[in-house]
């Protein structure tokens, strides 16, 4: 079923919804939440609130990109979920990601004057001006939370290719933040 019918199936408060949701993104949201909890059974509660939020939401959402707003919920909810069960340690995963992208993002008080979506915002303009392929890298390691292996595997090209595409856009993210005097 395509994305138009299953976001028909919520605007009429149709049940079938949730498990069209499941059947056509389930194992990707499963596999999403599952590289930020380490836990299989983490996992699938994570699965199971994001069906429960899109259906709370949509009505009156109706995303445009389907899958990327699920993920969306699928993650936040995840890194939520990992805050709590971890209160003082944050996995290794997330610090990782975090010291990566903390060369090229602001600081948090430099973040009290921008809201934190008007960032998010910024970033996707960002990526518009890199090429898909780089596009594509980034967006899977920092919002997918993919390793730099597995993207390596999924899109057939070399880790170091990976490693490097990351850095460039890392530093011209730094450059395109500077200019927005973000930095």
């Amino acid at each position: 079923m395509d994305d138009n019918k299953i976001m028909e199936l919520y605007f009429r408060r149709d049940e079938e919804a949730i498990t069209q949701t499941k059947e056509c993104y389930g194992g990707r949201l499963k596999a999403l939440a599952y590289r930020i909890l380490h836990s299989s059974e983490d996992a699938e509660e994570c699965e199971n609130d994001t069906y429960m939020k899109a259906w709370a939401s949509i009505p009156p959402q109706k995303p445009q990109h389907f899958f990327a707003y699920l993920a969306k919920i699928c993650r936040n909810t995840a890194l939520k979920m990992s805050e709590k069960q971890q209160a003082q340690k944050r996995s290794a995963v997330i610090v990782e990601l975090s010291q990566e992208l903390s060369e090229c993002l602001p600081d948090q008080h430099a973040l009290e004057d921008t809201a934190e979506q008007e960032l998010g915002q910024i970033i996707s303009t960002f990526l518009k001006t890199v090429s898909k392929e780089n596009r594509i890298i980034f967006v899977r390691r920092y919002f997918l939370s993919e390793t730099i292996a597995d993207i390596s595997q999924t899109l057939g090209i070399s880790e170091s290719k990976v490693k490097s595409s990351l850095f460039r856009t890392r530093h011209k993210l730094k450059d395109y933040l500077s200019k927005e005097e973000l930095l």
